[in-house]
């Protein structure tokens, strides 16, 4: 299914959609201030699975992220954040920045890495951001590619519709997006390292 929404006013019916759609193990493709991503319920094993499949995901191999709607958030499944991180993390987000931190007990088994370690991220796009406050926890991201093509991310949910329509539950149109990923700070080192250069330029104080 094809939902259009507003990227500045998403319409609340709509957002109220994809919840149910994804407190019913739904997966859905959706926008961020970055790529598209595909996403569901953290804690829904069988739709988590399912993203793993779809994108040839091992998930103790992959750092898999999820979005959340602020930090306090954040800091419920990441190990206590020094000062310097929380610092880091608060002038950044919301941003088009993932960064890695070590991950606490209460995270999903199935986002559980060999390196104990999560991706979190705090897009500035108010689309995903309702939804993970509506949902009442984090939702995953994975970057929709396009495998062996130039560019390597899809943008155009038109032009991906027919390939994902029978795949996932929802896939929501806000419009063009941008090619550029998402910036991957790691922040379980003693200084913070940067894993991936994408879109933002990172503040550090």
């Amino acid at each position: 299914m094809l939902l259009n929404i507003h990227p500045d006013r998403p319409q609340a019916r709509k957002i109220h959609q994809v919840i149910e759609t994804l407190q019913n193990g739904g997966v859905i493709i959706y926008p961020t201030d970055t790529v598209y991503g595909l996403g569901c319920d953290i804690f829904n094993q069988q739709a988590v699975e399912r993203i793993c499949k779809l994108r040839k995901l091992n998930p103790k191999k992959a750092r898999l992220s999820f979005i959340c709607e602020s930090i306090s958030q954040i800091a419920q499944f990441a190990k206590p954040i020094d000062n310097a991180v929380f610092r880091l993390l608060k002038q950044n987000l919301p941003g088009p920045f993932t960064f890695v931190l070590k991950s606490n007990n209460k995270v999903p088994k199935l986002f559980k890495n060999n390196k104990k370690t999560i991706g979190v991220r705090i897009p500035d796009h108010k689309i995903p951001r309702m939804i993970v406050e509506e949902l009442g926890r984090p939702i995953l991201t994975a970057s929709l590619r396009a495998e062996g093509q130039t560019p390597e991310y899809l943008t155009d949910p038109m032009e991906f519709f027919h390939e994902f329509d029978k795949i996932v539950d929802i896939i929501i149109d806000a419009g063009i997006s941008s090619e550029v990923p998402s910036t991957v700070i790691d922040c379980t080192t003693p200084r913070p390292e940067l894993i991936r250069m994408g879109a933002g330029a990172l503040v550090i104080s």
